[in-house]
């Protein structure tokens, strides 16, 4: 290397040491603010829905009664004012058993705006042919009323309050003539 080189390189290397000894430095992002993700707590229903056996027409019992997949359920909420405030269907999995969230159910501070009070569930239909007429079993035609239970599903950032309602029956269109007397209530 030649002498103008050599005085080249540590001439640079001089005005570096300079640069940084005088606090020069390459700029560091800015911090940035992590925010804690928000927990949604959600209310949710769930119940089964049956095929009420035909020795059973009448009555309020399930006894014999099989689950009915892919029915159809609406949770219908009203608010204080008794006007419609939250309208779902949902359906019933392989085992008759439904499960809702009621996204976007508004409850104000009103005590009647809770959903064990302003929620109802109901029938809406059945896929099965030879089961499909409403039976009022726990007062489905006027709705049944929502049960608390204590019981919640939480994951992470999701949190549900889970109602109970039913269980809910449909029954036969047609049922075989029978001799035994009509039940007693």
């Amino acid at each position: 290397m030649d002498a103008r080189a050599l005085s080249f390189s540590v001439l640079v290397i001089l005005i570096a040491s300079a640069t940084l000894a005088n606090g020069y430095s390459t700029p560091t992002p800015p911090p940035t603010t992590v925010y804690p993700a928000v927990k949604t707590v959600e209310a949710a229903v769930e119940g089964m829905v049956y095929c009420q056996s035909c020795d059973k027409y009448g009555s309020w019992s399930l006894a014999g009664a099989e689950a009915i997949a892919g029915a159809k359920i609406s949770i219908i909420c009203k608010n204080h004012r008794q006007q419609v405030s939250f309208y779902k269907v949902f359906q019933s999995d392989s085992y008759g058993h439904f499960y809702g969230e009621l996204k976007g159910l508004k409850m104000t501070p009103h005590f009647l705006d809770h959903p064990l009070h302003a929620c109802r569930a109901k029938l809406v239909s059945s896929p099965r042919e030879d089961c499909n007429l409403f039976s009022n079993i726990n007062n489905a035609l006027d709705g049944a009323s929502l049960r608390y239970e204590e019981k919640r599903l939480k994951w992470k950032n999701y949190e549900a309050v889970v109602y109970a309602a039913g269980p809910l029956a449909f029954r036969p269109d047609h049922c075989p003539a029978t001799t035994a007397p009509p039940p007693t209530y």
